[in-house]
């Protein structure tokens, strides 16, 4: 599995597009394009990878990708299942940040509209949406012209405005990506985020990347500034703290289902990168 690059540009003369994507389940494909995109579940749960980061999503998420910025939605496993009757349904807005002309999100009255498409090259996922606002964005669908438009700017207003929004990627993968944007990088970091919770092998993903063990080593650790098993073992954990949150799953569930084949080194991992034990992690959070 490799980047894709994905054409979203519109072909009848719209400024934006906006589509129901609608499908048995979500495809797992790991890509990328020039348009921002505001997505709204209204169907299915499962795992959204964006940059380096790993979100549960499920019915109600509102999420806001920046340009550039590879994602994939990936379903539970029943959603995969020959007789699965589960789908998958969301709402995709694509546009470009100058949509509306080069300057226009420029001007005073614009700018916190501005800052929300460059805080959106984290990804932004905002929590605890009213109701009110995903029925707007429902609303837009059956509108054209001025009347879209309009109400296109009322949400980002409202977005723009809203305060509990969590960034969903980090800083340091931002840099890396721009700075290296290789095929080999591409096609490892896809392999990790597909399969990162099963036994992934040193010797195995440097195949992906047709490199020997030592040479893999060295350039996945200039590229990331971290050991393969240090960034296989951050992903893990990442995983693990969104289940944890969930409070639906005891600890050892959550050990293998992150990829861990053992609980005591499931808790030596996640002490040494969040500073705090899988309990006293799930303690603090859910008082």
């Amino acid at each position: 599995m490799k980047l894709h690059l994905l054409d979203r540009s519109s072909l009848d003369n719209k400024s934006f597009t906006t589509k129901v994507n609608d499908y048995p389940y979500f495809l797992k494909i790991w890509h990328y394009h020039p348009e921002l995109e505001l997505v709204v579940v209204l169907k299915s749960a499962g795992t959204c990878f964006v940059g380096d980061g790993i979100e549960k999503f499920e019915v109600g998420d509102v999420m806001l990708l920046g340009k550039d910025l590879p994602h994939m939605w990936l379903n539970e496993e029943d959603y995969f299942q020959q007789d699965s009757k589960q789908q998958a349904k969301a709402i995709a807005i694509h546009f470009k940040q100058d949509y509306l002309g080069a300057t226009f999100f420029e001007t005073p009255e614009m700018r916190h509209i501005l800052d929300l498409f460059e805080r959106a090259r984290f990804g932004l996922k905002f929590l605890k949406v009213d109701k009110k606002l995903i029925q707007e964005i429902k609303s837009m669908l059956k509108l054209k012209g001025f009347e879209k438009t309009m109400c296109f700017l009322k949400i980002l207003n409202e977005l723009a405005k809203y305060k509990d929004v969590k960034k969903l990627t980090s800083e340091g993968f931002l840099n890396s990506f721009k700075a290296t944007r290789n095929v080999t990088q591409d096609k490892v970091q896809a392999y990790i985020f597909k399969n990162f919770n099963r036994v992934i092998t040193l010797e195995e993903v440097a195949q992906i990347a047709h490199m020997n063990t030592t040479a893999f080593s060295r350039f996945f650790k200039r590229v990331n500034r971290k050991t393969f098993s240090r960034y296989l073992a951050e992903i893990r954990i990442g995983y693990a703290c969104r289940l944890l949150l969930e409070n639906k799953h005891n600890i050892s569930s959550i050990c293998y289902e992150s990829g861990f084949n053992n609980i005591s080194n499931f808790n030596r991992q996640f002490k040494l990168i969040m500073n705090c034990s899988p309990t006293v992690y799930l303690n603090e959070h859910l008082r």
